[in-house]
């Protein structure tokens, strides 16, 4: 008998894990543009430029990849222009490509240089960094203007390295 109320214990155990994760979800993942997505700013095609890949995700999964900070940036600010269906509320998660080790980072965490001699595929451009210790040292060795975090960015400024 007491085996049996053992393995009754384990299965609640499990099953209460898994629920666990079911309400409270898992972090998304990237998604890995494809060769047919195109950025919905600019038109052009996304997997040609991977070193800038950007892009933002959904709650319902759906989700918009960029050929770089500025036009993704441009896309969050115009949101009700380029897919009135969404609203910011909807958004879960913004990745952008560390410039250093090219790997895809939390866009909101992540510090992005302004005003640099460092140019993307669609030319000047916000340049992210997962530590503010990269982003600074980036900010001397390429005239950086400055340091910002993802809330401090304006569209004035997305607007103005156009």
């Amino acid at each position: 008998m007491k085996e049996i109320g053992m393995r009754k214990w384990i299965i609640a155990v499990i099953m209460l894990y898994f629920m666990t994760a079911v309400v409270y979800g898992e972090q998304k993942k990237p998604a890995k543009p494809l060769q047919k997505d195109k950025c919905p700013v600019c038109g052009m095609f996304v997997a040609k430029y991977p070193d800038f890949v950007t892009e933002i995700i959904f709650k319902d999964s759906s989700y918009a990849v960029f050929d770089g900070v500025k036009d993704m940036l441009k896309y969050y600010f115009g949101l009700s222009k380029y897919n009135p269906k969404k609203k910011k509320s909807d958004i879960d998660e913004i990745y952008v490509t560390d410039y250093y080790d090219l790997t895809m980072i939390d866009g909101l965490k992540a510090f992005y240089i302004i005003g640099s001699d460092v140019y993307g595929p669609m030319g000047r451009e916000l340049i992210p960094f997962k530590s503010r210790s990269d982003a600074e040292e980036f900010r001397k060795d390429h005239k950086g203007k400055a340091v910002l975090g993802f809330n401090e960015i304006t569209y004035d400024a997305v607007k103005g390295l156009d």
